[in-house]
């Protein structure tokens, strides 16, 4: 699904609504869309990031464009073919709990090693306040990351998320 064609195959089409939560017309619009946006057929890291720029333009989303470009590109391969594209796609916006969770995980792992850190967590916490730039204004109490995760990590009640989650190796989750 690499290459540029201009539909998808019967076969492409019956596996990707096999995989996805997308109907069959659904998936030949957006394939549509994708092959008019990336005539190559993939989708580069930079091209995502220009995305992101049309969507945020008064911050700086290339950090988070990047983590979450990351995460697309499930055979880090450099590049986000159709099916990876539309297969988070469909986790992103209409898959199952359990699958939403696991893709965000995903994203906050960042070093792959099964483990999220605090650092990982404000490394993407910047890249969020970075991409939001001064759209929105924060109580002072919320207005940098560090002030944000460490109420949040700290308060944390046993029982609750960052509580229960730690145990393995400490300042994980």
């Amino acid at each position: 699904m690499g290459k540029s064609q201009s539909k998808l195959s019967a076969d492409e089409l019956a596996e990707l609504q096999k995989n996805t939560y997308f109907e069959k017309k659904e998936l030949q619009q957006w394939y549509k869309g994708f092959i008019k946006d990336c005539p190559g057929g993939q989708l580069n890291k930079e091209e995502f990031q220009k995305i992101y720029r049309q969507f945020f333009p008064f911050g700086d989303p290339s950090q988070f464009a990047d983590y979450v470009f990351n995460v697309f590109d499930e055979d880090k391969s450099g590049t986000i073919e159709f099916k990876e594209f539309i297969c988070a796609l469909s986790v992103t916006s209409r898959g199952r709990l359990d699958e939403k969770l696991k893709w965000a995980f995903q994203l906050y792992d960042i070093n792959g090693d099964g483990f999220i850190t605090y650092d990982e967590m404000l490394q993407i916490v910047r890249s969020i306040y970075k991409m939001t730039g001064q759209m929105v204004r924060l109580p002072e109490d919320e207005d940098t990351p560090e002030k944000v995760l460490v109420d949040d990590w700290t308060r944390a009640a046993p029982g609750a998320c960052f509580g229960a989650c730690f145990g393995a190796r400490s300042g994980e989750l």
